[in-house]
């Protein structure tokens, strides 16, 4: 019979708390994209007074019930502030903003990716055990759209504001007309916003996952741009074209399995004096300088999707989302960029600048 180990009390009941929360705001996140689906935030939102369960139960067409209970559920986990007077519930405008506003970081998002990559865990098990890779177009659709959510307020926010304009002599070149490609668009969130920024630029979006290029298209056309941006299925090794003023990379080179190799097909893609933009996830450069909360939400999802992403491919670099600045000039070095600099940063990204 095993001896009992000596416990610390108050390590355990610490970790035990942490437990707590975790359970909570897992549980929590499948209540955050029903009401996101549902309509439920915005509805709250735009009220100008608190609203009970039945209020907001017929503004969007749901049963009040359900919505009594999630209200509760809300208020509990601290994204709904109750009104106990008059039982009722209204958002604060700071929490209006993050779960509702177009102009803010609209958090469902996240959570639309969590819950998607979630719906793998199957084949995750097997990839585990078998080494084998799973390839992004592999995931549920949520998984794309949730990803556009989560990743576009970032661009919004700092994109042509500050990521552009910290480039040496790049926003001169999108302001007279320049030629741009950006690789891995997704929804194309990223190339849309900078052809509204530089209406004399054109832009030229390639992905290897169809869905999205389809999506991208219709997105183009609605944002009145599509005069000026083109989507194209293309690998990141393989994306036609040449004279490009700036080719960029949005938080998808740590999920190809050849970076090297797109790397090289960016330098030799690039027109005389051309910059490569590299957006990845903010990281140091071991292990003890990620483990913290950013690192934790990166790390997790490099397990699910960026890692088992790579290894799906030829190649299987798998540098991860937590691959650190000094792993990615190794990669641009080896493909033959001479000049890299970080040109800007944020709390999630790092910007790096690329010269031939």
């Amino acid at each position: 019979m095993r001896a009992v180990p000596q416990l610390d009390q108050q390590k355990l009941d610490a970790f035990l708390g942490q437990f707590v929360q975790d359970l909570g705001a897992t549980l929590h996140a499948g209540l955050i994209v029903l009401g996101h689906r549902l309509g439920l935030y915005k509805a709250l939102a735009e009220a100008d007074m608190p609203l009970s369960a039945d209020d907001l139960a017929k503004r969007t067409n749901t049963t009040s019930r359900y919505v009594e209970e999630w209200l509760a559920a809300q208020a509990a986990s601290g994204y709904v502030t109750y009104h106990p007077e008059t039982e009722t519930f209204s958002l604060t405008p700071e929490q209006a903003f993050a779960l509702a506003s177009p102009d803010g970081p609209y958090l469902p998002g996240a959570f639309r990716l969590a819950l998607s990559v979630l719906r793998a865990e199957d084949a995750l098990v097997d990839r585990f055990r078998s080494g084998r890779g799973l390839g992004w177009h592999e995931h549920h659709d949520g998984l794309f759209e949730g990803t556009e959510l989560f990743f576009r307020p970032s661009y919004v926010t700092h994109l042509t504001t500050s990521w552009i304009p910290a480039l040496t002599g790049v926003e001169e070149r999108l302001v007279r007309g320049a030629l741009v490609a950006d690789v891995g668009c997704g929804h194309g969130a990223s190339t849309i916003l900078m052809a509204q920024s530089y209406p004399q630029s054109q832009f030229r979006g390639f992905d290897y996952h169809v869905p999205s290029v389809e999506w991208a298209r219709q997105a183009a056309d609605r944002a009145g741009v599509a005069d000026r941006v083109t989507f194209e299925v293309a690998p990141a090794k393989r994306f036609p074209g040449e004279n490009y003023d700036l080719v960029t990379f949005f938080d998808c080179l740590h999920d190809m399995g050849d970076p090297v190799g797109a790397a090289a097909h960016a330098r030799a893609a690039l027109a005389p004096g051309g910059v490569w933009m590299i957006v990845e996830p903010m990281a140091g450069d071991h292990l003890e300088d990620n483990i913290n909360p950013i690192g934790r939400i990166y790390y997790s999802a490099s397990t699910m999707i960026c890692t088992p992403a790579s290894l799906s491919q030829e190649v299987g670099l798998a540098l991860g989302a937590q691959a650190g600045e000094a792993r990615l000039r190794d990669v641009l070095r080896q493909a033959g960029f001479s000049e890299v600099r970080r040109a800007a940063e944020t709390p999630f990204n790092i910007v790096l600048e690329a010269r031939a």
